[in-house]
């Protein structure tokens, strides 16, 4: 079993693939905190460990992309000490051995990265992956598998506090996409802003991006948040919640076989 680690800054979402059903089978998630310790970790785990019969022997692998550094070092003791395994993190010069390229390797987060390393395996060819996180990123890739650009925009949860924390009136509401985009209350009238305002944005920005490359792409959408906006359906050719896990797993396996590889050399 490949256990992958996606640390971003809302979540910690540690996914199992199992390698015999070939398909993702657990997944778990965990708040992320900059003074997050290895001891709350190991026994909110444990409990899920036991929940699901899942023990440490079966996972062979540990492939962790983050971006947040305070928690790397967190994650890291975890894998020794609990899970009794090494792990790979992944970095600027993970991507080396991947059919996909970038221009700025250590600029551009891992989780992008993860994003088009999967995407791209899936589609060999040119992809748009709308990744609904604490930021809203459309990461660009052309057919020769190169990252042509990435937009970034605030995602749905922080324009929903941000608009909570600098209002005094305005209440934070439940991401549910309304009925009707005119809104009939106070928390209507912020869902059906955000919401329907958001699936505007996603269908401007898709449009805008496929005019200015000249050609259509395959359009995929993942993160935690992709399923809220209902209206956008039509929009992706794939919603992958795995997408980001698929990616951990595919660049740990590239890296990690190199050097076994290199090795037997």
């Amino acid at each position: 079993m490949f256990l992958a680690i996606d640390a971003g800054n809302s979540n910690i979402v540690f996914g199992f693939y199992d390698e015999n059903q070939q398909k993702w089978v657990h997944e778990f998630r965990v708040n992320t905190f900059k003074e997050l310790s290895t001891l709350k970790l190991e026994r909110e785990l444990h409990l899920f460990f036991l929940e699901n019969s899942i023990k440490n022997d079966r996972i062979t692998q540990v492939g962790i992309s983050s971006v947040v550094p305070e928690v790397n070092s967190v994650l890291q003791q975890f894998c020794r000490e609990y899970l009794e395994k090494s792990c790979y993190l992944i970095s600027g010069k993970s991507y080396a051995r991947l059919n996909v390229k970038t221009a700025r390797p250590n600029e551009i987060g891992s989780d992008l990265m993860c994003n088009v390393a999967a995407a791209y395996d899936r589609f060999k060819t040119a992809c748009i992956i709308v990744d609904f996180g604490t930021a809203l990123t459309f990461t660009v890739v052309g057919e020769d598998g190169k990252i042509m650009g990435v937009n970034i925009v605030p995602g749905l949860k922080t324009a929903i506090k941000a608009l909570f924390s600098n209002t005094s009136k305005l209440p934070e509401v439940e991401l549910k996409m309304p009925k009707s985009a005119l809104g009939k209350s106070t928390s209507h009238s912020i869902q059906a802003g955000i919401l329907y305002g958001y699936t505007g944005l996603v269908k401007g920005m898709l449009d805008t991006i496929q005019k200015e490359i000249g050609h259509q792409c395959r359009i995929i959408a993942t993160g935690g948040l992709s399923s809220i906006l209902t209206t956008l359906e039509d929009a992706f050719d794939v919603v992958d919640r795995n997408l980001t896990l698929e990616g951990i797993r595919i660049i740990t396996l590239a890296n990690t076989l190199s050097i076994t590889e290199d090795l037997d050399i």
